[in-house]
């Protein structure tokens, strides 16, 4: 049982290492061809490790990306691809910006009606594509792209002056929420604040886990989308878990702007945090569809965006701050390879040990002539 296990956590972890050292080399590449130092980039961004400003930018945004990408592994775990993140926490969003600019209730009862409006929002605009792919044989990826732009309409006509749009300068907001909607955060002096709403990410992560591993529900899930007519011919009603999945993924999607809306900005306006949704497939890939390997990816993701806009300002040579975007791009492309060579590297193994106890049990069964150990030449090719 020990060595399976090491086994599992080598392939686990396998994967993301080759491709992060895939994505820094090939970055690398990219530094020399343009006559840069290609260490020097590395080493300023990882100093910023220290500055605890940086620390608490990259928890508050690696608590948005860790919901955004719960949301898409919820319907990877269901062999769904739920594009549509982006529109339906952005749609959330505003939604709940109008809902608690309007409704003013006491802080205990404030902040759950206005997450239960994100929730309900998300769902709603995933639940759509849900219905279509099991009612029509939509294909999610198509329903849910076509929602994103959908939704970018909604949000521009809801957000007009004559409907809930209040105009801030050269902006355009929904109101300030009421106080009573505010998530109390966790102040770290005048390095600035972290998002108490962090906390519910880290919950929504352990509910995930949970419910996938621990309920009847999430085998479910599970073994629908491993194989939906194996899991029909057990009883499982296939387009219901997939309609379900889409509710959940777009429940979860809904709370991704939650942090900053009700730990910062406190309205909706044009300059809300846009593309979550896109980010959440990267880090949802590299996290491998786990609560724990989504928190380290989601932290990274973060810590890259936060620490890039200090190559701006390095000297005597400044360093474009989009190299932390394409070490993340190349971290997505590599991430799909190394799974594959891992998947198959882990299968020829198996392949291997199977063999070799198979080649085992015979020699056994020739030296002791007894036809009981047939049974265990059985067992291990049942294996």
């Amino acid at each position: 049982m020990k060595k399976f296990d090491k086994e599992r956590v080598l392939l686990a972890v396998a994967g993301p290492v080759i491709a992060l050292v895939v994505a820094v080399a090939l970055t690398s590449v990219v530094l020399l061809a343009s006559g840069k130092n290609p260490i020097e980039p590395y080493t300023l961004m990882l100093e910023q490790i220290s500055y605890s400003d940086v620390q608490v930018l990259t928890i508050n945004q690696a608590g948005m990306y860790y919901l955004a990408a719960l949301a898409v592994a919820v319907g990877f775990r269901m062999n769904l691809f739920n594009i549509g993140v982006d529109g339906q926490y952005r749609l959330a969003a505003m939604t709940t910006a109008v809902v608690g600019a309007h409704v003013a209730l006491p802080a205990p009862l404030q902040i759950p009606l206005l997450m239960l409006v994100a929730m309900l929002t998300g769902a709603f605009w995933a639940g759509i594509a849900g219905i279509l792919k099991t009612t029509r044989g939509v294909s999610e990826v198509v329903a849910t792209i076509m929602l994103n732009a959908i939704a970018t309409s909604v949000i521009g006509y809801m957000t007009l002056t004559e409907n809930f749009g209040v105009p801030v300068g050269n902006n355009q907001t929904t109101g300030e929420m009421h106080e009573s909607g505010w998530f109390p955060g966790i102040s770290m002096g005048e390095s600035g604040e972290i998002y108490g709403f962090v906390i519910i990410a880290a919950l929504a992560g352990v509910l995930y886990w949970v419910i996938l591993n621990r309920t009847r529900f999430g085998f479910d899930l599970r073994a629908t989308g491993a194989s939906p007519s194996a899991a029909a011919a057990s009883g499982v009603n296939a387009k219901r878990m997939v309609l379900s999945a889409m509710l959940i993924s777009g429940a979860v999607a809904g709370l991704a702007g939650m942090p900053i809306l009700l730990g910062d900005t406190h309205t909706y306006s044009l300059s809300f945090p846009a593309g979550l949704g896109f980010t959440g497939i990267g880090i949802a890939l590299l996290g491998r569809n786990n609560p724990v390997g989504i928190a380290f990816a989601s932290l990274l993701w973060a810590f890259l965006d936060k620490a890039s806009p200090a190559l701006d300002y390095a000297t005597p040579v400044a360093y474009d701050k989009e190299i932390a975007v394409i070490m993340q791009g190349l971290i997505v492309i590599a991430v799909v390879v190394s799974y594959e060579a891992v998947r198959r590297w882990g299968l020829k193994r198996q392949q291997r040990r199977v063999g070799e106890e198979l080649a085992a049990a015979a020699r056994n069964n020739g030296n002791n002539g007894n036809d009981g150990n047939n049974d265990t030449v059985k067992e291990v090719a049942a294996r």
